[in-house]
């Protein structure tokens, strides 16, 4: 065969494959980036500040994914790894003690079943099991609801496991990785810097900290994603070997925390990485939010 003639047939194969794809038939997902946010009080979900501004205007950016996929600070298994696999998770209001406008709020996104059974064998670094008594927490829907307003996106969360150290919840990010490229956005969403028993009430949203442990923490994380290598990658996953003095109190207790993990698990080294927002809220809570891709 000379190669006009093979030409020829290439281009006949690939008219054929058009042509039987159904009309009005959505084409294969594109790849998806992979997210961080720190999502601080659930008030932001009610509130028009800085931060939900550019949540909003960050959400005009992001292209449409298939599915979302949520690890939250909020779903905390110890012992397991669970993944919600309901068509219609329920929005859980899980805080007290403010406003009936807040408690009344719904985010009544579809759930993924399909994808969320489908992440059951991508991840072999742990055994995932299926859950159908969870739904949708404010670590996610306080977020997505100014991201996504309409709620029309599949959304569907994944818990953490609470017993296990960093390069375990590094290593499930990696594995997600693939679901990427089927069109699913990956969210973490906790907080870089948070120690509730340190925050200032009333303190007004600032660019920095009010307290030096808190600014030195936040940006101990800035340095290492930007000068990204082995070394750094393995001081974000054992985070007290990152800022030996400001780690105690800016991560007293990890949850907040290793929702980053995932996102920077499931991101590629030299990936691109932009700070969409970076800042603090209550004097110590970093609401720094991330994108790679």
């Amino acid at each position: 065969m000379n190669r006009r003639h093979l030409l020829q047939t290439l281009s006949a194969l690939a008219a054929i494959t058009h042509s039987v794809r159904p009309a009005g038939a959505a084409a294969p997902p594109s790849r998806m980036p992979v997210i961080f946010i720190g999502h601080g009080s659930p008030m932001n979900a009610i509130s028009d500040n800085d931060f939900t501004r550019a949540l909003a205007a960050w959400g005009q950016r992001l292209p449409r994914p298939s599915a979302i996929l949520a690890v939250s600070a909020h779903w905390l298994t110890p012992g397991e790894t669970l993944v919600d696999v309901q068509a219609k998770p329920r929005t859980i209001h899980d805080f007290g003690g403010f406003p009936r406008a807040l408690h009344e709020m719904q985010y009544p996104a579809p759930g993924s079943p399909e994808t969320a059974r489908a992440l059951r064998s991508i991840v072999k670094h742990r055994r995932v099991q299926e859950s159908d008594d969870w739904g949708l927490d404010h670590g996610t829907w306080t977020v997505l609801h100014h991201l996504y307003p309409k709620a029309d996106i599949p959304t569907f969360q994944l818990s953490i496991d609470y017993a296990a150290p960093g390069p375990v919840h590094h290593a499930i990010g990696r594995e997600l990785a693939a679901l990427r490229e089927r069109g699913v956005l990956i969210v973490g969403s906790g907080n870089i810097v948070h120690n509730l028993r340190a925050t200032v009430r009333g303190a007004a949203p600032g660019a920095r900290g009010l307290t030096d442990w808190a600014n030195d923490f936040d940006d101990a994380v800035k340095r290492a994603l930007s000068e990204r290598s082995f070394q750094n990658e393995r001081r974000l996953m054992l985070y007290e070997t990152l800022a030996p003095a400001s780690a105690a109190m800016a991560v007293p207790t990890p949850d907040h925390y290793w929702p980053f993990l995932y996102a920077l698990g499931a991101s590629e080294p030299r990936e691109a990485l932009t700070t969409t927002y970076e800042g603090f809220h209550s004097g110590t809570l970093s609401m720094r939010c991330l994108q790679w891709g």
